[in-house]
């Protein structure tokens, strides 16, 4: 019989970039979901952050900052992008969010989450300093 379970995770991170493991907490609904064979889904609900799957190492998650901030680097000033001419300062963001990700998909099995050697799921910040929310949503037998 298929089961559907959808809760949603909100975080508030205080910097303006910033990524966070969300691992636990997603596979702490898996469980709770009493899915055995099936997918999980995890998504950024905003359109300043996102969700996505790489290794849990503090290097890489500096590296990704400053090759994120070289791509599209934060200026509040409306010169450098057309999206701050609206009132807005979080055009890199945008940007930012475009690059990593909106969400991801993992296969369930044996009621757990299939990951390949070092994959961890992460939440990414790039405008912090208020509440955003993650859906995840358990699909499956």
């Amino acid at each position: 019989m298929m089961k559907s379970k959808t809760e949603y995770l909100t975080f508030n991170i205080p910097a303006r970039m910033d990524f966070l493991n969300i691992t636990p907490d997603v596979e702490q609904i898996v469980r709770g979901s009493g899915v055995q064979e099936g997918l999980c889904l995890v998504n950024a609900m905003h359109i300043t952050a996102s969700v996505f799957i790489n290794d849990d190492e503090p290097g890489l998650h500096h590296d990704y900052k400053k090759w994120l901030e070289d791509l599209a680097p934060f200026d509040a000033s409306p010169q450098r992008y057309h999206h701050n001419r609206t009132g807005e300062d979080n055009a890199d963001a945008h940007m930012k969010r475009q690059v990593m990700g909106r969400e991801v998909v993992v296969a369930i099995t044996a009621g757990k989450l299939d990951f390949g050697p070092w994959e961890q799921i992460f939440y990414g910040e790039f405008d912090g300093r208020r509440a955003k929310r993650v859906l995840v949503k358990v699909i499956g037998e």
